[in-house]
């Protein structure tokens, strides 16, 4: 049985980064919702070191776009989630841990949002060191806590089309070098 004969794959080929938003609320029930799909994700032994900071002051916002580069978009979003790991609960304390649990965390509320029908984009923030110091001196973040990215949420301003970057290229079977699969 082929995989898009069982599984629906909308979500995800639909799934784009949404930087037009128009002018309206996300309501405090649907960004809980969203949080709860971010929550769900993945993490090594189950440590869970994502934090979350919502951001729905458009002065706060706007220093986020003029802080970020990419994060322009921060400026006419609804609200963003600054998406941050502890590093005191991460596995073994390990950053690198941290940074894929909170990246699956991104993920899942990328697409929770994409099926909410609202607009997201990815801004990141780690690994560069000028972006993580000014957000953590832009929201107060204590020491052990890092940045890793801020997605902006808004209601879609713009429609694009879903797709797929399969490459299969990109693709070895056994090893490197493996005929490519089709």
């Amino acid at each position: 049985m082929s995989l898009t004969s069982s599984v629906d794959l909308d979500l995800i080929f639909g799934r784009r980064s949404v930087r037009i938003y128009t002018p309206g609320e996300i309501l405090p029930e649907t960004v809980t919702t969203l949080l709860e799909a971010a929550m769900a994700a993945p993490s090594a032994m189950t440590k869970d070191p994502w934090r979350f900071i919502i951001i729905r002051e458009s002065a706060t916002l706007a220093q986020l776009a003029a802080a970020l580069p990419g994060g322009k978009m921060l400026a006419a979003a609804s609200l963003a989630i600054v998406v941050a790991g502890d590093q005191e609960a991460a596995f073994e304390r390990d950053l690198s841990y941290l940074l894929q649990d909170c990246s699956a965390s991104i993920e899942n509320l990328l697409l929770a949002a994409h099926g909410a029908d609202l607009g997201a984009c990815w801004v990141g923030v780690h690994p560069s060191d000028e972006s993580v110091r000014r957000v953590k001196a832009m929201l107060a973040l204590p020491a052990a806590i890092v940045p890793i990215a801020v997605v902006a949420l808004g209601l879609p301003g713009e429609t694009l089309e879903p797709r797929t970057r399969y490459n299969a290229a990109y693709v070895h079977q056994g090893r490197w070098g493996g005929a490519p699969s089709h």
